[in-house]
């Protein structure tokens, strides 16, 4: 393995570790999955746990004297809970004896709620898994079919109580919205099953039809309609005023949390420009501006691990217009905003109109975005970096 760039002083350091694997592919993912069909048996999936632990391992070496123990830890996929809690927990030891684990570290797990039971979830907080995220996505039977979701309504909200009954100190619900075929009436009973299920936080992301996805080739066909931008900004104000009515307060464009201890300090150190090192197929990793990924496939994963070489896969180092330009995208994102500072000139210049034209609000010398311009983020972020 390349020998890493030193973490940056004074940053949280997180470790990602991306589980591949899924027991059937939802519709509408793109990310780096695999069923065992297409893995063509489960040999893979069985070895998985003892080749992270040796990317770890190879991870503490490469960082030497500046290795430092994790803030967060978030097992992310793929589901993470297709593989047997002592996998999991072993993999998050190997963190621990390698790294060490900072005093109050967030753990984090993904889970699909067919996947995980009242057994599995105490296993996993017993191997000190503090925090929870669980794919719920609809309430509605028919929108979770069309996403090729597996499990029944009402599953999710058994699984949260399940975690919760186990200990989990922060349990979050996954939502999609803007799926072909939901309803307002839909979306707003979603909104409610989630919150009558408890969690301290809550992530609603607007659907979206990736190239290459099962999904994509049903509205390429003209079988399924694209989402309407009406509908999901219309999606997307009823969520926030849904839920900030709860108590769930907006703190990033797509997650709502109680409290500042229920936010997701994994997630908040990727769009800070955290430090973190990623574990596992196609898992990418960044330190102090240096960013690298990995080889893809979980066959190729495991057999340069099993020949003791590094998974990584290429590398590149962000110039400073790039780091910039990223910084912008991501903190523009946060209830905290951006620090106007931070702004070319011309991007300052634009942030005077955003505000003017009620897309940002200009505070103590940060910009941060309105509820219309969390909805056209996107434009606001091409403006302040063009």
């Amino acid at each position: 393995m390349a020998v890493a760039p030193h973490a940056s002083p004074g940053r949280p350091f997180g470790v990602y570790v991306h589980v591949p694997f899924c027991a059937s592919r939802c519709g509408y993912c793109d990310f780096n999955t695999y069923t065992a069909s297409e893995l063509r048996g489960t040999a893979v999936r069985a070895g998985f746990a003892a080749d992270a632990r040796a990317e770890v391992a190879l991870a503490r070496a490469a960082l030497g004297d500046a290795a430092r123990p994790a803030d967060t830890v978030f097992f992310g996929g793929g589901t993470p809970t297709v593989l047997p809690p002592e996998d999991l927990a072993s993999i998050l030891d190997a963190i621990r004896e390698r790294f060490g684990l900072a005093p109050g570290a967030e753990v984090t797990t993904e889970a699909n709620p067919e996947s995980v039971d009242p057994a599995s979830l105490e296993a996993l907080r017993a191997a000190g898994f503090t925090r929870i995220s669980i794919g719920m996505q609809s309430a509605a039977e028919h929108v979770l079919a069309v996403l090729d979701r597996a499990h029944t309504p009402g599953r999710a909200a058994a699984a949260a109580a399940q975690a919760r009954a186990a200990g989990f100190e922060h349990v979050s619900l996954d939502l999609i919205y803007g799926t072909p075929g939901e309803t307002d009436a839909d979306w707003a009973a979603s909104l409610q099953a989630a919150l009558d299920a408890g969690p301290d936080h809550v992530s609603a992301y607007g659907l979206i039809v990736e190239p290459g996805t099962r999904l994509h080739a049903q509205v390429r066909r003209g079988e399924l309609p694209a989402p309407d931008d009406d509908v999901m900004a219309r999606r997307y104000e009823r969520a926030d005023r849904v839920l900030g009515a709860a108590g769930l307060s907006w703190y990033e464009i797509c997650n709502w949390a109680a409290d500042d201890d229920a936010r997701c300090r994994h997630n908040l150190g990727y769009w800070r420009g955290g430090d973190w090192w990623g574990v596992g197929p196609g898992a990418h990793s960044h330190l102090a501006g240096t960013r690298w990924w990995n080889v893809r496939h979980p066959t190729a994963y495991a057999r340069r691990l099993a020949g003791g070489a590094s998974p990584e896969d290429g590398r590149e180092v962000l110039d400073a217009a790039t780091r910039r330009f990223e910084r912008i995208m991501l903190e523009v994102r946060l209830a905290d905003g951006l620090p106007l500072e931070v702004l070319s000139r011309a991007g300052a210049r634009a942030a005077e109109r955003l505000a003017a034209d009620g897309l940002l609000a200009l505070d103590g010398g940060r910009a941060v975005l309105t509820g219309e311009g969390r909805r056209k983020a996107d434009a606001v972020v091409r403006d302040l970096t063009d």
